[in-house]
């Protein structure tokens, strides 16, 4: 919980900065502003420093694998209370983590079409099979890439009601949860550096410190509800 939420940051914040610092003119930035996806404002920046944008979309895919353990222990800790809303909130958001490794898969694919074809006819031949590439076989990346939005509900509404976290770290995980989805997105500062890169360290790391220090009842001993007593529901906190 510390390891992935950082390593998911720096892949956001690389991204964001190889596209900023990509040499794209005023009026290409114009033309790309002008398109309906970012594919191609994309695939330009990498045909212009290929190491740095690169280096983005790699340590975004090793954020996120690196996730994986993370939102299975962040579960964990949910369903010690709230047993069902973390299994299907876990359940459904890590599935969503194969998904954007399938993505991953195709944009290195589309990456290496600019190194043999060249930007212009790569970015062609990307954009013509965008929505097959996106949807993946029998629509399986795309229907898995839904539990990302369905997941993070479960887990904050069962997080929330554990008092794990209060109404600020909810919202922050709302949003690391609704970071965007699909092949060749645009990592912007808002919704992608601190809206999916911050929100999610500001959550994960201090849980993350908290479970090291083994200071988690739910992680090493099982609470047990007391029969024939009402079940008293911990009050959450502000943040």
């Amino acid at each position: 919980m510390i390891i992935g939420p950082l390593v998911w940051f720096a892949g956001l914040l690389v991204r964001h900065l190889a596209i900023q610092f990509s040499g794209l003119t005023s009026e290409q930035r114009a033309h790309f502003d002008a398109q309906n996806f970012a594919a191609p404002r994309e695939l330009a920046a990498y045909a212009q420093d290929p190491a740095l944008v690169t280096a983005g979309y790699a340590l975004f895919a090793g954020g996120t694998i690196l996730l994986f353990p993370a939102v299975l222990t962040f579960a964990r800790i949910v369903a010690a209370r709230c047993p069902r809303l973390g299994w299907w909130g876990g359940t459904l958001f890590a599935t969503s983590l194969f998904a954007r490794l399938y993505y991953s898969g195709v944009e290195l694919t589309a990456f290496r079409l600019v190194d043999a074809l060249g930007l212009d006819q790569a970015t062609q031949v990307v954009l013509d099979s965008y929505a097959e590439l996106s949807y993946g076989l029998w629509r399986i990346p795309v229907t898995a890439a839904l539990g990302a939005l369905v997941g993070i509900v479960l887990l904050v509404i069962g997080a929330f009601r554990a008092g794990v976290i209060g109404l600020g770290r909810a919202a922050l995980l709302l949003s690391f949860g609704w970071v965007f989805m699909g092949v060749l997105k645009e990592s912007d500062l808002v919704f992608g550096v601190l809206g999916g890169g911050v929100a999610v360290c500001l959550v994960f790391i201090p849980l993350g410190i908290t479970v090291l220090r083994d200071r988690i009842p739910p992680l090493h001993a099982t609470v047990e509800p007391l029969t024939g007593t009402a079940r008293t529901r911990p009050t959450p906190p502000i943040w």
